[in-house]
Order: structure tokens, then C-alpha cells, then sequence
């Protein structure tokens, strides 16, 4: 397992302008709740997940298998 940043450059750098803004919250949910501090609770669980591979929520991250 590999957890790597999207290649989408663009993607990336608009994301981290987002979670700047936001102060580390998923720019892409509305409110600023504990779950959604990157790297979200989301995202983790699906980490967690062995057969899970793709980008998480926001498009930050990419998990291989």
C-alpha cells in the first residue's frame, strides 16, 4: 500500500489553496467539523480498507493497493 499526492498538479495546488482557507478542513464539505480534517476520517477508514484503492474525497490523495 502507497498513499501518494493526486498527479493532477492543478488539482493539488488548488486543494492545498482550499485547506489554507479553511485551516486544514476538506475545502470541498461545507462546515468545519473534526472528520473532515485533512487527511479525513473518510479517506483513513478507506486506507484502512485493504481492497480499496483511488482518490480520496477531495482528490488530494491516492491510495495503491
Amino acid at each position: 500500500m502507497r498513499i501518494r499526492l493526486n498527479e493532477d498538479k492543478d488539482i493539488v495546488a488548488t486543494v492545498r489553496e482550499g485547506l489554507i482557507a479553511k485551516g486544514g478542513y476538506c475545502p470541498c464539505r461545507v462546515g468545519k467539523k473534526p472528520e473532515y480534517k485533512c487527511m479525513c476520517e473518510e479517506f483513513r477508514q478507506q486506507i484502512a480498507d485493504p481492497s480499496f484503492e483511488g482518490l480520496c474525497h477531495c482528490k488530494l490523495f491516492y491510495k495503491e493497493k
